[in-house]
């Protein structure tokens, strides 16, 4: 019988089936940070329990985390507090933590590929929505809520419903300056921001194979924007190549072989398809307060069913947001902090300036990416164009550590979520690629990078 990726996986890792439909799965990976760990740890600890399986535990901090001076303390007190828990926990349950300082920290679905302990066939979870950001190994990666946290801790495993398959299918090849950024947000656009809910989703097509790991992990990042459970891509030439020279990677002729077989099957089955033209994606941009709410940069703002997006964005249906003024921009996140997308900004603001009413700071999303910037002379670059280049943590993605945009004033960020106040009490976000961020700050407004 025909299977596809998602199914091939899921099968591998089901322990049992019980009553009502639901299936107990085993974990092979668990990511934890100094958000949801905390009251899973207390749980622990109330029962007289430790971890299944250590060794099958990675922690790092990196929401609440500055990233400015991160050798001196913590200013704001809550921040300061869950680092601190996550520490003395870790030393008492005996897990391995990449915390401030160490050359492997950074933000928890950045190292993880990094580092090559996210692997093709695996399952893996951690108490963050972004974790299905792992997908683009050909993993089963999703996020969990706390109660799931100490669950996996305890078992290693979860009790849970299969989700319904969905595959995305780009055929064609990516314009130039059209990043995997455009091509998520064209997507959510497409499907809406509760498109996907009940799914995981598999991406396929020539648009994604010719897509780098980097690039792969931006758009898998980004599915949980249009409500699917996660998402997905199989591993390729492209996969192994990355994972050779990671430091946990296995990459042995036997996982190699593995890891090729993951494959939807031809004639397999999915619960729903849909298929998109890649020439059709040009530079793209949010408009609102969800990331469904995307248009080419290019388009007009379109009329809305309810006046509060717009009215709390400060803007018009019908109107255009080239050359609307922007004040801060922000490139990080678990989106895009990594050091390719680094270079596609060094190599844009080269030689230029930015303008002066922006405020502009990169954060790069690990140690291992900050030390590879350095190492290519990437911060001097952004420096001399007057960018901020700051040290590793989630920072402006969320308004959860020192990190944040004024009330009232608007972001273009390389982040995944533009919610009310996601980046701050009061602050305005444009969710774009590295290279529209990069633009704008030049510029000084917002630029359609397709005519560059």
């Amino acid at each position: 019988m025909s299977k596809t990726l998602f199914e091939k996986i899921w099968e591998r890792h089901v322990v049992k089936s019980i009553p009502g439909g639901r299936e107990v799965i085993y974990i092979d990976r668990h990511f934890i940070h100094e958000v949801t760990s905390p009251q899973a740890f207390a749980g622990l600890k109330k029962r007289g329990i430790g971890l299944r399986n250590i060794d099958k535990t990675t922690a790092t901090a990196d929401h609440n985390v500055p990233t400015l001076n991160q050798h001196l303390p913590i200013k704001e007190e809550l921040s300061r507090t869950q680092v601190a828990k996550l520490v003395s926990n870790c030393d008492e349950f005996g897990v391995e933590l990449y915390g401030l300082g160490h050359e492997k920290q950074g933000i928890v679905h950045v190292i993880g590929p990094e580092l090559g302990i996210t692997r093709p066939g695996t399952t893996i979870v951690c108490g963050d929505s972004h974790t299905s950001t792992h997908g683009a190994f050909g993993a089963i990666a999703f996020g969990i809520g706390t109660s799931q946290v100490e669950q996996v801790m305890a078992t290693n495993c979860l009790i849970l419903t299969r989700p319904k398959t969905m595959r995305i299918t780009i055929n064609g090849k990516l314009k130039k300056n059209v990043f995997a950024k455009d091509l998520i947000l064209y997507i959510i656009s497409k499907l809406s921001a509760a498109g996907g809910t009940g799914y995981f989703v598999e991406y396929a097509g020539e648009a994604i194979e010719n897509l780098s790991m980097e690039a792969r992990m931006t758009v898998c990042n980004m599915s949980i924007e249009m409500g699917a459970r996660g998402g997905m891509i199989a591993p390729d030439q492209t996969t192994i190549d990355y994972l050779k020279d990671k430091p946990f990677a296995p990459v042995t002729e036997e996982a190699i072989a593995f890891w090729q077989s993951l494959k939807t099957d031809q004639g397999a089955i999915f619960d729903k398809e849909y298929v998109f033209d890649a020439t059709d994606i040009t530079p793209m941009i949010t408009y609102g307060t969800n990331p469904g709410m995307g248009i080419k940069v290019s388009d007009s703002i379109p009329a809305q069913e309810s006046e509060r997006p717009l009215q709390y964005m400060g803007l018009e249906a019908q109107s255009s947001l080239l050359g609307k003024p922007v004040n801060y921009v922000f490139i990080g996140s678990c989106t895009n902090s990594r050091i390719e997308d680094l270079r596609i900004v060094a190599e844009y603001v080269k030689g230029k300036r930015k303008a002066d009413n922006i405020n502009a700071f990169i954060v790069p999303g690990s140690k291992k990416v900050e030390a590879q910037a350095k190492a290519e002379g990437l911060d001097h670059i952004l420096q001399a164009a007057g960018f901020e280049f700051r040290e590793p943590g989630c920072s402006a993605c969320l308004g959860m550590n020192e990190d944040k945009i004024p009330a009232g004033e608007y972001c273009v960020s390389t982040s995944n979520r533009n919610f009310e106040g996601r980046q701050g009490p009061g602050s305005r976000t444009f969710l774009a690629s590295p290279l529209t961020a990069a633009a704008t700050a030049i510029a000084g407004k917002i630029v359609d990078v397709s005519e560059l």
